[in-house]
């Protein structure tokens, strides 16, 4: 493959080439509409010069060249020829709608950044511009193919450019616009946007394998016509008609390849790839037969994306072979329309008005993508949240499982049940607490294959645990449960701050309901929030500390001086009832259980973490009275509590089952078994356990300690 030449050696395509090539699928009168675009563009732009010192319109008429290729309607080549003008000159969409139409007007917004509003970081910046493209092109679609064209060109011209901003510029291109494309089904527009990006992330890497594959051509160059012969030659025994091409790698697929699975430069190119383009369907898998007849296929490599199109819509058999001379071989085996939406995607045979006529696979698959993007953006709570979980959903690799009615599910590679249920429907990830995968139970972690069917089981109580956000994959999923979670939180942050704020005023001698409006207010004007609520949470949270609030509301002999030492000493201890969720939480290092003395100290973020007394933790916030909360257990607390065992057993056969099943004959679930030291005699093990209470605790420990296997038990306390 020879290095992609620059744009700047190129003839500048003029606006009466543009127009000419317009003509060729449009009607007169919208052709004169992109000329009338191109007026306004070149005198908006008056003066204006790109960084390689032409003047700047040559940009979007290369731009607008680009997406007349792909034969687009005239409102988006219109578009194309005015996506500069709202960002870069003093022309707004209100005159551009004035001048065209709205839905031009539209088109051009969505492609131009925010350029007045104030940001804190580029990161943010470049997010909230991310945003604002992915959400126009959910409303419209073509606005991101204008920007992928207006991408393109940019990375032809990006010479022009400092060394440090086109290695950014590729590096963005690669991780977001590039597998855009791809998500689109516009392939051509992706492989050149990949190998732009490589050539100027990487320029020394580039350089040594364009070199290296002109090298080999010449070799390659006889294997590759004698199997391109015979493959012609047995469809022509089979009087079967199809067209034989062979296929090169592009550089950055090799680069890949060779990096992602640790393959020499040798071992990838020794791949022959061919592709046969056929007429209809039904002889795609007449020419597949005949293939394997010619040459034995290598099992498990057969890919059938005809009956189960890819998430972008493409379709073709793909097949590896092994070839003469003992060479692996590829063959893509695809129809002529499906060659056409393997190229453009979306942008094949453009019916954007679904009153017009139907929609190819790529066009479906992208409103369903669009549709999810727009649930994205509803749970994410910001707009670097809301692009790295598009970006998540931007995986090439799939996986095909089926539902419990045998409709296919299409998912990224190393989804898990949790996912399957998320994309079946938010309500039922919200509420899954178990899965099948082909009618047996399994962990909800379990990365799912293709061919398996997927149930997910829910119940009215079910809700989403935090530990998923480890394990799943689609950015729906960590979208909807952090969403989910930050609700839930911020509900019980309000509960749990309301009922520490009662707390501390009762130490005051005040209630809550008999403090002035004027006094909350004026609080609230000081600590900058926006309601009694927002208050309530932060103290709920540990961001505010319960007493400092309850003596500046209830001031004591009016001077608002605090004396941080014995702020609780009147107040009645704070009951620890067991349902308060994410803002109580419980010391991993001492795993108090209720009947354990406790102290409680505020933890910024994290509402209050329970220590039991004797750990030894807790004195290191022997420092920071203000931070201790007087905390007691409530007459009845519910939920399950983890607390750590310690059992001295004889290493006997069987040993570890008995005591697992003396356990679990107590009513404690054994969350995790850690062998720590063994010798000839014994084994040091420590059991994670569930349990109520003090007193369900003893009562599993005596029942241990009755094994004759066991030596000794004892809770841990570390």
């Amino acid at each position: 493959m020879a290095a992609v030449p620059a744009a700047e050696a190129r003839p500048h395509f003029l606006i009466s080439d543009l127009c000419s090539l317009l003509e060729t699928y449009l009607e007169p009168h919208q052709v004169k509409e992109v000329y009338r675009a191109y007026l306004m563009g070149a005198q908006a732009h008056e003066g204006q010069r790109r960084a390689s010192g032409e003047p700047y319109i040559y940009h979007p008429i290369e731009v607008a060249r680009i997406l007349a290729d792909l034969r687009l309607d005239y409102e988006t080549v219109t578009a194309a020829i005015l996506h500069d003008v709202i960002e870069d000159t003093a022309i707004d969409k209100q005159e551009i709608a004035a001048s065209f139409s709205p839905e031009i007007a539209e088109l051009v917004d969505g492609v131009s950044k925010l350029t007045q509003v104030e940001f804190e970081s580029r990161v943010e910046a470049q997010a909230e511009n991310f945003r604002k493209m992915l959400l126009a092109m959910t409303r419209d679609i073509r606005v991101i193919l204008v920007k992928l064209a207006d991408r393109l060109h940019n990375m032809r011209t990006l010479s022009a450019l400092g060394a440090p901003k086109r290695r950014a510029i590729a590096r963005e291109t690669l991780d977001i616009y590039a597998p855009i494309a791809h998500r689109l089904g516009l392939n051509a527009l992706r492989l050149e946007l990949e190998e732009l990006g490589f050539a100027a992330l990487h320029p020394l890497r580039y350089q040594v394998l364009d070199n290296e594959v002109k090298k080999a051509r010449g070799h390659r160059k006889e294997i590759v016509t004698r199997i391109e012969v015979a493959l012609k030659e047995r469809l022509r025994q089979e009087e079967l008609t199809g067209e034989v091409l062979g296929r090169e790698k592009h550089l950055y697929s090799l680069y890949r390849k060779m990096r992602d699975k640790r393959m020499s430069f040798h071992d990838v190119l020794d791949v022959y790839a061919f592709r046969v383009i056929v007429d209809k369907v039904d002889t795609c898998y007449r020419v597949l037969g005949v293939i394997h007849n010619l040459y034995k296929p290598v099992p498990g490599r057969f890919k059938d994306y005809i009956a189960i199109p890819k998430a972008n819509g493409y379709q073709s058999l793909h097949t590896t072979l092994f070839g003469p001379y003992g060479v692996p071989l590829e063959v893509q085996i695809r129809t002529a329309e499906m060659q056409h939406v393997a190229e453009s995607g979306v942008a094949a045979h453009w019916l954007y008005k679904t009153t017009h006529g139907g929609s190819n696979a790529a066009q479906t698959r992208a409103r369903e993508w669009m549709r999810e993007i727009l649930e994205l953006q509803k749970n994410a709570g910001n707009s670097v949240e809301f692009i790295e979980n598009v970006k998540v959903d931007l995986f090439p690799d799939e996986v095909y499982v089926f539902t419990p009615k045998g409709e296919i599910m299409v998912l990224p590679r190393g989804a898990t049940p949790i996912d399957f249920a998320y994309a079946v429907h938010s309500d039922l990830g919200n509420t899954c607490v178990a899965a099948k995968i082909s009618r047996r139970y399994a962990p909800l972690s379990t990365p799912l294959l293709s061919g398996q069917t997927v149930e997910a089981v829910c119940a009215p109580w079910g809700r989403p645990n935090p530990s998923w956000l480890n394990f799943v994959v689609t950015g729906k999923a960590r979208s909807a449960i952090r969403s989910f979670l930050k609700n839930l939180q911020q509900g019980e942050a309000v509960e749990f701050g309301q009922r520490l704020l009662r707390n501390a005023l009762a130490g005051e001698s005040a209630l809550l309901e008999e403090i002035p409006d004027d006094k909350i207010d004026a609080l609230l004007e000081e600590f900058k929030l926006s309601g009694l609520e927002e208050l309530l949470a932060d103290i709920g949270l540990g961001n505010r500390i319960a007493p400092l609030v309850a003596r500046r509301l209830v001031p004591a002999g009016g001077d608002d001086s605090l004396d941080h030492d014995g702020l609780e000493d009147h107040a009645p201890p704070l009951t620890i009832k067991g349902t308060e969720g994410m803002v109580v939480n419980f010391a991993k290092c001492c795993r108090p259980i209720p009947g354990d003395p406790i102290h409680g100290f505020v933890s910024a973020g994290r509402g209050i973490v329970i220590h039991a007394q004797w750990c030894r933790n807790t004195a290191e916030h022997a420092h920071h009275p203000e931070k201790l909360v007087d905390v007691a257990w409530g007459n009845r607390v519910d939920g399950e509590f983890p607390t750590e065992v310690r059992v001295e057993l004889a290493n006997q056969k069987g040993a570890l089952a008995t005591v697992a099943s003396a356990i679990s004959g107590e009513g404690a679930n054994i969350e995790n078994v850690n062998i720590e030291d063994r010798d000839g005699l014994y084994s040091n093990i420590i059991f994670l356990i569930d349990v109520a209470d003090r007193a369900h605790l003893a009562r599993v420990m005596r029942r241990v300690r009755s094994i004759s296997l066991v030596n000794r038990i004892s809770r841990s306390r570390s």
